[in-house]
């Protein structure tokens, strides 16, 4: 990593750090520090979340939660207790107090945030505001992680049937998994397969699949990302991914079909060097089939 590219990232997180208060103890002037406060926004506007999902979303150990709940807890904001559909669970719920210091930081953040703008011309806000979506983006997409799931996971389900009911909608005459070339959760585990899913914050957002068959092409298979996470480059990455693992399997080439329909899969297969070719199988939702030859094998000992 060039240290000239490190030494920017530090200055700027030293200013942002500084101009947006996050060394203050008392974060918009609440009395408490920005992490407190941070963790009573997110428990969201329904008021009630699992603690473990908030874990997720903030990234933090559950020591360091802990403590920040207990303080909230002891200013009277929360309420931490068994949830009612599962008594293992722990979930934070907002009390009305809790509810009224949220709207109080909603307001502060919102005059905050106005007082970064303000200094500005119209020219230079626009500037900042564009560099902030770009900054945001690439965080946000360095903030997935992208591991091999058994197909019978809670998250692999979601994924699968998203991408099902996704198919179902934008295919013209839909899409019925039954008819379509198979992909069950058996041929989904090494050394038949594997799958990947794809999380964000916790949250389940892509998947990807592979069919091996020993040195013969490999298939991808079930290649999804939520509408929520387009734009990151999650399709290029979770490709790649795909790919390396082929590799390591000793796959030389890999194919893949898709729909005519599915237009943004077909420029990403493209733009990542996949070439047209022949039917290679009877899909039956297949309007193009690809193959891309796979440079150089992948070791295990890389992943």
């Amino acid at each position: 990593m060039p240290s000239e590219a490190i030494a920017s990232v530090r200055r700027f997180n030293r200013t942002v750090t500084q101009r947006i208060g996050a060394l203050s103890n008392e974060y918009l002037a609440r009395a408490r520090p920005l992490g407190a406060s941070r963790v009573l926004w997110e428990v969201g506007e329904d008021g009630v979340v699992d603690v473990r999902q908030l874990r997720e979303r903030l990234g933090v150990d559950s020591g360091h939660l802990s403590r920040l709940l207990r303080r909230l807890e002891c200013e009277g904001l929360i309420v931490v207790e068994p949830s009612p559909a599962d008594r293992r669970v722990r979930s934070a719920r907002l009390t009305d107090r809790g509810r009224a210091e949220r709207d109080v930081l909603d307001h502060r953040s919102d005059t905050l945030a106005a007082s970064l703008l303000k200094p500005l011309d119209d020219r230079d806000r626009a500037r900042l505001v564009d560099a902030m979506s770009v900054v945001e983006r690439l965080l946000t997409a360095g903030l997935v992680e992208i591991v091999v799931e058994p197909p019978t996971s809670a998250a692999a389900r979601f994924c699968l049937e998203s991408y099902f009911a996704e198919l179902n909608t934008r295919f013209e005459a839909g899409f019925e998994p039954a008819r379509s070339i198979s992909a069950t959760a058996k041929e989904l585990v090494e050394p038949r397969g594997l799958l990947l899913v794809g999380r964000l914050r916790g949250e389940p957002i892509a998947c990807g699949a592979l069919k091996l068959h020993n040195s013969d092409p490999v298939e991808i298979k079930r290649m999804w990302v939520s509408p929520t996470a387009r734009g990151l480059g999650l399709g290029r990455r979770l490709l790649a991914e795909l790919e390396r693992y082929a590799r390591i399997h000793g796959a030389t080439v890999a194919r893949l079909e898709t729909n005519r329909s599915l237009t943004e899969a077909i420029n990403l297969y493209r733009s990542a060097g996949y070439v047209e070719a022949r039917a290679f199988n009877d899909e039956p939702y297949a309007d193009h089939w690809f193959e891309k030859v796979l440079m150089g094998r992948t070791t295990a000992t890389a992943a």
